[in-house]
């Protein structure tokens, strides 16, 4: 076999052969980061859930309870503040795919909304849903204000998934109104969360109708009119 000089210029697939290796590295440490990162979010939130509400986790304990060293925890956060952003943002998204979910197994548009209701107000329904919840806001008062800071941009995530059946019960703007439904609810959430409060089932259907009764068909206002 005769081995090219070592000044020889790379043929094609020399080259091919050289990305196909560095890209196999790549992809092994974003598997690898990956993985890290998801054991320091599951770790962070379990951690400020058993703290509750009276003591913060300290960066020690959340890679302690990961597994894993200082240096991988900065590889990836700056900061414990940055980690409880990525926990409350994993958590917004996980709850937008359940909702998706639930909704999916309805036929109805009004049983659409309900099933979204009802899964937004599950995370104050459930006891121990709650208290992560209210112990991870906690945590992120202090860089995000709690839920109310984050209400906005993970409520217009949530409430992109009531457009479509508040549009079949005949929204004049679903877009709207879906903000509204979604602003509302999560409202009602907050407020149960921050006092410790688990909705009745009647509570929780009361918002259904709620949201349902105030997106039906409005009357267009005339403009006044004028007598010569």
């Amino acid at each position: 076999m005769v081995l090219a000089s070592p000044n020889a210029i790379p043929t094609s697939s020399s080259t091919s052969v050289a990305e196909v290796i560095a890209r196999q590295k790549l992809a092994k440490r974003e598997a690898q980061y990956a993985s890290e990162v998801r054991r320091l979010i599951d770790a962070g939130r379990d951690t400020m859930r058993a703290c509750g509400t009276t003591s913060s986790p300290r960066v020690a304990d959340i890679v302690a309870a990961a597994g894993l060293s200082n240096d991988a925890f900065y590889r990836h956060f700056p900061s414990k503040e940055a980690l409880v952003t990525a926990i409350i943002e994993d958590g917004a998204s996980r709850l937008g795919g359940y909702l998706a979910h639930q909704m999916e197994k309805e036929s109805s548009p009004f049983g659409r909304v309900r099933a979204w209701v009802h899964g937004v107000m599950s995370q104050a329904a459930d006891d121990d849903i709650a208290a992560t919840t209210r112990a991870v806001l906690w945590n992120g008062a202090g860089i995000s204000d709690g839920l109310g800071s984050h209400r906005p941009s993970h409520a217009a995530a949530l409430a992109q998934l009531l457009r479509d059946p508040l549009a079949e019960l005949g929204s004049d703007d679903p877009n709207a109104d879906a903000a509204l439904a979604a602003h509302a609810t999560i409202g009602v959430l907050s407020d149960c969360l921050g006092q410790g409060i688990r909705p009745t089932r009647a509570q929780i259907d009361h918002i259904v109708e709620f949201c349902v009764a105030a997106i039906a068909p409005r009357p267009r206002s005339r403009p006044p009119s004028t007598s010569t």
